[in-house]
């Protein structure tokens, strides 16, 4: 996932940026409750609207002094052909920094006098533009983020200069080997999936968009079937249907962009880069199932506790890395896996492996489980304190949890899995990695996969 603010102050961009969503997968805190009316259920909050043919979600948040908007372009890179690989990040970086209305001083100035930021967010899934401002100043940086929205100017000057921004970036991380071993993962995974268009892109594919492709490409993105507006703050809903009637007047119909299928396969896969570095990094991944499924919940906490405790065996008892890590993506096609930077990634990987072999043949103590469904309530909590986080949780669930619905069920589902729904989910889904590797090849290139012992083929949920 690709976010980027363009901050008129370092104090408004960290109070009021919207957070990235690559790993975000937190429900909507049901302590917000209070702010509604007694015996109302927490998604009461939320109205839910189409305005002109475009979903429209506002949650109202009494007393809050900050507002939080998202205008979400559902497909992303996914829905881009891999030769425009970050289209439209360069097309929203463009576009934030002028518009019919407001030329590009002009679109600065205001958005300091108002203390508003601008920004995007690119992710394979979705796309968005942002704008974060106080409550004060709704209405005017309404009208900034709006003109924004419908008729960016992309001058070839500002195509230029944010096309050198982004291809700079991209060259600056070329020496990372965390870098290179994400793109080494990404092109092992998603060669023939709709993921190969990477939401930042490539220097060569960057090089090769024009104004005309961005101009081409906004015009295709503001279609009312792609388009979910998101609001968060002390707002009045009738406010926001109104100013987002005359947004998306005489918009198109447009179609929905398919979503990316999920990730499957059934043999087990390593990918060397070689590099001649003092430490190894690798990373193994399973294909895990969508936001959506039953079993979705189990495999959260299995990845969970698979972390606490290649935590644990790997740094805290045998100091072979200093942050090794299990995860779980939430994006539309996931995959969980481990991750670990060592001197000896053998050795580490044969232990994080032999971890992922306990929770397929223990069943996880109770208080353990207890525990980590607890330690999910305290992060949601704070990671749901701001608009901005509201906005993209909320946005997240509905383009591809299932619906935004979803998002106040999550932690119920959560405290509602089993020690055995953790184990059937570990042994189901976390088979037949596949490894990406970055590293002397000499000392790298003995890392054996392990190969399911039934690896029979079973559609992801």
């Amino acid at each position: 996932m690709m976010h980027y603010h363009r901050p008129i102050t370092q104090r408004a961009a960290r109070a009021l940026a919207l957070v990235g969503l690559l790993f975000v997968l937190a429900p909507l805190a049901p302590g917000y409750a209070q702010q509604i009316a007694a015996g109302s259920r927490p998604q009461d909050a939320v109205i839910e609207r189409t305005v002109a043919g475009v979903k429209t979600l506002v949650k109202r948040r009494p007393g809050s002094q900050t507002v939080a908007i998202g205008l979400f372009f559902a497909g992303g890179s996914s829905a881009a052909e891999p030769a425009q690989a970050g289209i439209e990040a360069l097309t929203l970086a463009t576009a934030i920094e002028a518009s019919r209305r407001f030329p590009r001083e002009a679109l600065r100035r205001e958005t300091a006098r108002l203390g508003a930021s601008l920004g995007y967010v690119a992710t394979y899934d979705y796309s968005a533009l942002t704008l974060a401002t106080t409550r004060r100043s709704f209405e005017q940086g309404w009208t900034l983020f709006a003109d924004v929205a419908r008729h960016p100017r992309f001058e070839e000057e500002d195509v230029a200069l944010m096309r050198e921004r982004l291809i700079a970036s991209l060259l600056d991380d070329e020496d990372d080997p965390e870098t290179i071993l994400q793109q080494t993962q990404a092109k092992a995974l998603y060669g023939r999936h709709p993921y190969a268009a990477a939401p930042k892109g490539t220097p060569e594919t960057l090089a090769r968009l024009e104004a005309a492709d961005l101009r081409a490409r906004h015009a295709r993105m503001l279609a009312a079937k792609r388009l979910l507006l998101v609001a968060v703050g002390d707002l009045d809903p009738d406010l926001v249907a109104k100013r987002a009637a005359a947004l998306f007047a005489g918009l198109p119909a447009g179609e929905a962009p398919e979503r990316a299928p999920s990730l499957f396969w059934t043999e087990p896969d390593v990918t060397l880069t070689a590099r001649p570095l003092p430490t190894d990094y690798v990373q193994g991944v399973y294909a895990a199932p969508p936001l959506m499924s039953p079993d979705f919940p189990a495999l959260r906490l299995a990845a969970a506790i698979l972390r606490d405790r290649v935590f644990e065996e790997v740094r805290v008892k045998r100091n072979l890395s200093y942050a090794p890590m299990a995860f779980l993506t939430a994006q539309g096609a996931n995959v969980g896996g481990i991750y670990v930077s060592s001197v000896d990634a053998r050795q580490a990987v044969t232990v994080m492996l032999d971890e992922i072999e306990r929770l397929k043949a223990e069943l996880v103590e109770p208080a353990e489980l207890r525990a980590t469904a607890a330690q999910f309530l305290t992060t949601s909590y704070l990671a749901e304190e701001t608009n901005s986080s509201q906005v993209g949780t909320l946005a997240l669930y509905e383009l591809v949890g299932g619906g935004w619905r979803q998002a106040f069920a999550a932690l119920d589902r959560l405290q509602a899995v089993t020690p055995e729904q953790v184990r059937a989910a570990a042994r189901k889904y976390m088979v037949n990695l596949r490894f990406a590797v970055v590293g002397d090849e000499t000392r790298a290139g003995g890392l054996a996969p392990r190969r399911a012992p039934s690896p029979a083929a079973r559609p992801l949920d």
